[in-house]
């Protein structure tokens, strides 16, 4: 039995799933494209063709999903909810069927003792702002204060914990500068732009949000991993401070009021088009951060890459899941620590943190996946660990409840807790879901 007794007594067990990845119904009820229709859309981008047009058809199946959730014992849910279903267009008109369904799920998780956690952002741009611009430019930052106003005038009396923005590095710097997530695009000018303007963005939304939600409890998700550098060679010594700059620090000091790291402006070589106040705005008080982590990153010095000139290299353990990505628990617990010591945070929660493996599914349909049992137990640990050397975690949400879309590689990798038969639709607890139970039940079961 994994030893959680460091862990508060009121520690928030929870699962994520986002919008995109599992609501299908990408054309009903009044939701317009988003950058990840487009994209998925567009042949060669998504692995085998695969895009979200139905994913895990949770839009008519949420039912269904929230028994699952309370079978798991969870006492919270972070969705995210889908800014092409609430304002579809850039004409700001508000689409009142997408606004009911997120009025339906909230009230649904109320009435079965799960806490709401929404994510205002998690990747999905209405296609029409992208037509304007998208994030390089100042006007989705303003858009997205506005639909935030919207979402929390509507939901605010029922939810208190919102994020922001799930991941802006991943819509930054994969999306405009790697090029491999929507929407698509490879320029350092675009990503740095875009990246300025999702922190304004965010700031503007933690505003939208105070003003409609007097006792809101707002954070933003940051996706962070420990670099390390592949050799003892100078260069990659200076690769992995570089890399750090990339990962964690640009996303970092920001919004804890440091501005952005001199060091990263230069690499970059890009001019924020920063306005009067707008690194105010992008400090903006939050009540808790929240961390992603899937693995750490072990670089090496790369001139002929673009900025930072780094190369990911395969790291030391042996083990890895199927995204190739290196088995580091302790990394977690580095992270936990980092962002209490260096940035003195006061409430984290581990947003997301999960494992896609190679299930293999029984004669008699159960899913049995004990190398994703172990990633849960190991991770959950080193949680402990943190929290024993006093970092204030609050909260832990596994990714991801269902198997679902993973965004470019399609169908192709799962992370659920519970399986998804993609052509039947048909639910299945693997053991992954069946030991987070046993975990969350005893942790309450001792304190």
């Amino acid at each position: 039995m994994t030893d959680l007794r460091a862990l508060p007594k009121d520690f928030l067990w929870g699962v994520a799933t986002a919008a995109y990845q599992i609501e299908g119904a990408a054309r009903e009820d009044g939701r317009a494209p988003s950058i990840w229709d487009t994209f998925s859309h567009t042949p060669g981008k998504v692995a085998n063709g695969d895009t979200g047009d139905v994913a895990c058809d949770h839009y008519r199946r949420w039912p269904e999903d929230l028994r699952l959730a309370k079978e798991l014992g969870v006492g919270a849910y972070r969705f995210s909810i889908a800014w092409p279903r609430v304002v579809p267009l850039a004409d700001g008109r508000v689409n009142e069927a997408g606004l009911a369904f997120y009025d339906r799920l909230t009230d649904a998780l109320l009435e079965v003792g799960i806490t709401p956690f929404p994510t205002l952002y998690h990747w999905d741009l209405p296609q029409a702002q992208q037509d304007r611009g998208g994030w390089p430019e100042r006007d989705t930052a303003l858009r997205f204060a506005d639909y935030a106003a919207v979402v929390a005038k509507r939901l605010g009396d029922r939810i208190e914990h919102w994020c922001t923005l799930n991941e802006p590095l991943c819509s930054a710097w994969i999306g405009h500068l790697d090029g491999t997530m929507a929407p698509g695009v490879t320029d350092l000018n675009a990503a740095v732009r875009a990246s300025f303007h999702l922190h304004l963005g965010h700031g503007l939304a933690v505003q939208a949000l105070r003003a409609a939600i007097p006792k809101a409890r707002v954070g933003i998700v940051n996706n962070l991993s420990p670099i390390l550098p592949g050799t003892d060679n100078e260069d990659d010594g200076a690769a992995a401070q570089r890399a750090d700059g990339h990962v964690n620090r640009w996303w970092l000091d920001p919004i804890h009021g440091r501005g952005y790291p001199a060091d990263m402006l230069e690499v970059y070589g890009v001019d924020l088009p920063l306005q009067t106040g707008d690194l105010a705005t992008i400090a903006a008080p939050l009540d808790w951060i929240g961390i992603n982590y899937y693995f750490r990153q072990v670089v090496t010095d790369d001139p002929s890459r673009p900025a930072p000139f780094v190369r990911q290299i395969r790291g030391p353990n042996l083990e890895h899941t199927a995204m190739n990505w290196e088995v580091h628990a302790p990394g977690i617990e580095e992270l936990l620590l980092r962002v209490t010591r260096e940035y003195g945070a006061k409430k984290i929660y581990v947003t997301e943190n999960g494992s896609a493996y190679e299930d293999s599914v029984a004669a008699d349909g159960s899913v049995h996946d004990p190398k994703r049992v172990a990633y849960l137990e190991q991770h959950l640990a080193a949680c402990a660990g943190a929290v024993e050397q006093g970092a204030p975690l609050a909260g832990y949400f596994a990714w991801s409840l269902l198997d679902n879309f993973e965004w470019a590689y399609g169908y192709a990798k799962r992370f659920g807790l519970v399986r998804v038969d993609y052509e039947t639709q048909r639910r299945t607890i693997k053991s992954s879901g069946r030991r987070f139970a046993e975990i969350i039940a005893a942790h309450r079961s001792r304190v």
